[in-house]
């Protein structure tokens, strides 16, 4: 099996890299990252519902978890990487087909814990929160 590929995720922000698999798999396009803060939207399609006919709950934690991967990347060091160590999503409404806009922000960053945040939005409407604890390493 092949190594996975590293991908500085900095640099897909500026248009300089190709986003990672999962970002396209998902169809989520990072907007921006800066200073901790990270803006994207994500693209539901049929192929993301489940048999009740509303998105699968764990497509939009993964959104969350791709944005909140920005958010983290836009502060940390070049010599640092990070892990998520856990993840909670509270649902608030059911993701239908169309665009969900993903706001990820850090909220706290200490030398070895980031405490990051994200909100999701369907035609501006809340339809869930993500909070994630994620550890900071050094590469």
């Amino acid at each position: 099996m092949a190594e996975p590929k590293t991908v500085d995720l900095m640099k897909v922000v500026k248009g300089e890299a190709t986003p990672p698999n999962c970002d396209l798999t998902l169809q989520l396009d990072v907007r921006s990252a800066e200073d901790g803060l990270a803006r994207g939207v994500w693209t539901v399609d049929e192929k993301f519902m489940n048999g009740n006919g509303v998105s699968m709950g764990g497509f939009l934690t993964s959104a969350a978890d791709i944005m909140m991967a920005y958010a983290v990347a836009s502060k940390i060091a070049e010599d640092q990487t990070f892990a998520s160590v856990d993840i909670h999503t509270t649902f608030h409404r059911p993701v239908l087909i169309g665009t969900v806009e993903v706001e990820a922000r850090v909220e706290r960053l200490g030398r070895k814990m980031a405490y990051v945040v994200a909100s999701l939005f369907q035609n501006d409407k809340k339809v869930g929160d993500v909070v994630s604890s994620v550890m900071i390493l050094a590469k």
